[in-house]
């Protein structure tokens, strides 16, 4: 599992957890690290994490913590790196992706050497902002367009707006369940067809500004961070409802977004916003059917759930909410013991349980 935080202006670490929500936690504390602690710039513009292993994209090199990010060793041209200036970061297993203002560097090594892809490679710029990596399938958001690679990225091929893309100035990049998200300068652009052709989505469609930062998705939840707020989707990105400093945003000038569970993460201009979501209320607000699956007399319901309870939007809460109870359905008909709980909508826009 994946840690995904960002921070401006040194690296903020936060301790535990998938994603952020399990130590965003009112009262808890953070370390800051600096070029003091390895960093080669102050300036963190993305950092990955797996298990004890962290990189930051910085302005001064990719740096790289093997002890959970107490202290690093920054990686640099001289270790093949396109540029110093590094925007983003993804890392599978040994190999590491920096997006750099110079082409896409790959190590096969844990960040110990790059080699660098460039336009010549078929990189749409050589000025990156982010990059996602799905299996062999490299997705590099570069400021002349999408450029998606096949084949590990040895490779690419440039998606433009004659795709559909909104604007060719590629701000960051993401793909769920299949389904290809790019933020661009003029629009949240969407691809159902592995990268051929996009929809794009704008202020009209409800984003907070066609101008988009960043962007994540859970399911049918699409969270866009634009120049205007945080803009929410339920149906897929068909349509969007903003949030801004009026709903407790630190700022309307959203750089990214992140969300587990009920819990949403907005990268402001005006600092890190959470929202702990709520039950939605309201005559259109979709419902849900209660979960239940059978259990022991003796049974907890603590830690047993079965897979298949894990439908779009709580598959990461699976042992969570769950009570004993007794329905006439199990044996038969005849009735017996069962763990049971209920879904609901959230203020948010997502699927959540407590």
């Amino acid at each position: 599992m994946r840690k995904v935080l960002i921070a401006v202006a040194s690296l903020t670490v936060l301790i535990g957890g998938v994603g952020l929500a399990p130590v965003a936690q009112a009262g808890m504390e953070f370390t800051n690290k600096t070029t003091s602690n390895g960093l080669g710039n102050d300036q963190v513009n993305s950092v990955y994490a797996m298990g004890s292993t962290v990189y930051a994209a910085t302005y001064g090199g990719l740096s790289i913590s093997t002890d959970g990010g107490t202290s690093f060793v920054n990686k640099t041209t001289a270790n093949g790196l396109g540029d110093n200036y590094t925007l983003g970061v993804f890392a599978v297993g040994s190999t590491v992706y920096a997006a750099t203002y110079g082409g896409l560097s790959i190590s096969t090594d844990g960040g110990s050497t790059f080699t660098n892809k460039t336009t010549s490679n078929g990189l749409g710029s050589n000025l990156l902002h982010g990059v996602y990596v799905v299996g062999s399938s490299v997705y590099a958001a570069t400021n002349g367009g999408l450029s998606i690679s096949t084949d590990g990225g040895a490779t690419f091929i440039n998606r433009t707006t004659g795709n559909g893309l909104g604007n060719n100035f590629v701000s960051g990049v993401l793909t769920s369940g299949g389904i290809i998200y790019a933020a661009t300068n003029g629009g949240l652009s969407i691809s159902v067809d592995g990268g051929f052709t996009f929809t794009n989505r704008t202020a009209v469609n409800g984003l907070g500004n066609s101008n988009v930062f960043g962007v994540y998705a859970v399911g049918s939840t699409v969270y866009a961070a634009t120049l205007g707020g945080l803009s929410i989707s339920v149906d897929g990105g068909t349509t969007f409802a903003n949030k801004t400093t009026a709903n407790g945003l630190g700022s309307n000038i959203g750089l990214a977004a992140f969300a587990v569970g009920s819990t949403v993460y907005a990268a402001t201009y005006g600092g890190l916003s959470l929202s702990i979501a709520v039950a939605a209320a309201g005559p259109d607000v979709p419902t849900a059917p209660m979960q239940a699956y059978g259990r022991g007399i003796d049974d907890k319901c603590a830690n047993n759930a079965p897979s298949w309870v894990n439908w779009a939007g709580i598959a990461e809460r699976q042992y969570v909410g769950w009570g004993a109870s007794w329905q006439q359905w199990p044996n038969n008909g005849t009735g017996g013991y069962v763990c049971q709980r209920q879904p609901y909508f959230t203020s948010a826009g997502s699927w959540s349980v407590q």
